[in-house]
């Protein structure tokens, strides 16, 4: 597999790299043993991923093209599929079956999760999983299943060509979404302060301006004046939002 001309292929720089690239990537996956690509941009979303001209590339190029195929249509699967429930809670390739998921290195999350029924959950038998985490809290996936749907372990595969997969997964939907994207959600180049920091975690986690005033050694109308002053610079309406866009800049990072 030669890396380097298969991440240029599977590039997005605009829209009208789209079918492309994701023709580049159906491609690669059917060399990997005769894998089908399943993408989705945004596992929050229930829009479909397009090309240029509003064709659906799960159909287009992709080859889901059975009416029981049009998995897309169904749009509860992001959150009744073990799959992208997973995603959630993982950020490195792996795959799955009935029998667990199956990482590089340990994750407890999984080891946690129900998967009874998997396969009409899953509408897979085993699936090779890429998370594909982006910016601004948004998550994606790229799961690759074999053409015969009757095999249940994909752990050959996984070991051949896991990570350049992952690779390549990451680079056509970031690239995707950056393309695809027309609307800011939020400012660009914030930078908070220490302080406006610090009350926000405490924030986050449901401390009043008081209560973090008593943690932080600092006056009740101090902390307050911390928290507005991030929400301006944030562009939020109110505490919560501001709470949630810094959570989505990664100023508040994850409990330990």
């Amino acid at each position: 597999m030669d890396l380097r001309a298969n991440l240029a292929a599977v590039s997005v720089r605009s829209m009208a790299d789209v079918r492309r690239a994701a023709e580049a990537l159906r491609d690669i996956a059917l060399g990997c043993g005769g894998l089908h690509v399943i993408a989705v941009d945004n596992i929050a979303s229930k829009h479909p991923m397009e090309d240029a001209d509003g064709n659906i590339l799960a159909a287009d190029v992709f080859g889901w093209t059975g009416e029981s195929e049009h998995w897309w249509k169904d749009t509860k699967l992001a959150l009744s599929s073990p799959l992208p429930r997973a995603c959630r809670y993982e950020s490195e390739v792996f795959w799955a079956n009935a029998t667990g998921f199956y990482t590089r290195q340990p994750n407890p999350y999984l080891d946690e999760m129900n998967l009874e029924n998997f396969e009409k959950r899953a509408l897979t038998k085993a699936a090779i999983v890429v998370p594909v985490h982006l910016p601004f809290g948004q998550i994606g996936a790229v799961c690759f299943v074999s053409r015969d749907p009757g095999r249940s372990d994909l752990s050959a595969e996984y070991d051949a060509w896991g990570d350049p997969l992952a690779l390549m997964s990451h680079r056509f939907l970031a690239g995707y979404v950056k393309a695809h994207r027309t609307r800011r959600w939020l400012p660009g180049d914030c930078q908070l302060t220490k302080r406006e920091v610090e009350c926000l975690r405490w924030a986050s986690i449901g401390k009043t301006d008081k209560e973090i005033s008593l943690i932080l050694s600092r006056s009740h109308a101090t902390v307050r004046f911390h928290i507005q002053n991030a929400g301006e610079k944030l562009n939020a309406v109110n505490r919560s939002q501001t709470i949630f866009k810094a959570a989505q800049l990664g100023y508040l990072g994850a409990a330990a």
